[in-house]
């Protein structure tokens, strides 16, 4: 995705879901959370402090919550996102009629009082320089702005994974085939090795 300088070109950029961004956009402005353009993305702060971010994907678009664990989350409207911190959530949406403006404002407004209230998981500092993105993934991902976007919201150990799953392919087929099979993954912002997991 080309880089944005306002929130209006943002929107126009994901055009499929401008209407529901605009409104999205709307409710939040509604409250005092100050505006702005950060990680090319919007980003709603309290004092200096982000509080909401604004997003859109392929197939949906959503409002992260920063630290999102402290909400109530009475209807259940939160998803955990991708662990980048333990305290993100995401409220995910696919179309302009999964909006209840009122829910997503007593959301907001919950947030808004949780930073007022110093409720914050301080994010845990991982040098990214650790990872090495291999030519054939770094190529992949120039090419698909929606998959580059995706691989930036996985946490370093998933990223690193993945570069490591390409680079150890040493046939260019297999490299291929391994491209193939991780491109809807990181899509769907799971790590490689998830399934092995136990949450």
């Amino acid at each position: 995705m080309k880089k944005v300088n306002s929130v209006e070109e943002y929107i126009e950029e994901h055009a499929p879901f401008s209407e529901a961004l605009t409104l999205l956009r709307s409710i939040i402005n509604s409250t005092e959370l100050e505006e702005s353009i950060k990680w090319n993305a919007p980003i709603y702060a309290l004092d200096g402090k982000n509080v909401i971010g604004l997003g859109a994907f392929k197939q949906h678009f959503g409002i992260w919550f920063f630290n999102g664990v402290f909400l109530k989350d009475e209807k259940n409207l939160l998803q955990s996102a991708q662990e980048k911190t333990k305290g993100l959530r995401q409220m995910r949406f696919e179309s302009i009629n999964d909006i209840d403006k009122n829910s997503v404002l007593a959301y907001v407004k919950e947030a808004i009082e949780n930073q007022r209230l110093g409720k914050e998981i301080k994010p845990i500092k991982t040098t990214k320089k650790d990872i090495v993105v291999p030519e054939g993934l770094r190529k992949h991902l120039k090419e698909n702005t929606v998959l580059f976007d995706a691989f930036k919201l996985l946490t370093p150990s998933k990223q690193r994974e993945y570069c490591e799953f390409i680079a150890e392919a040493k046939r260019d087929a297999t490299k291929q085939t391994r491209l193939d099979k991780i491109t809807p993954m990181i899509l769907q912002g799971i790590g490689l090795n998830d399934k092995y997991k136990n949450y």
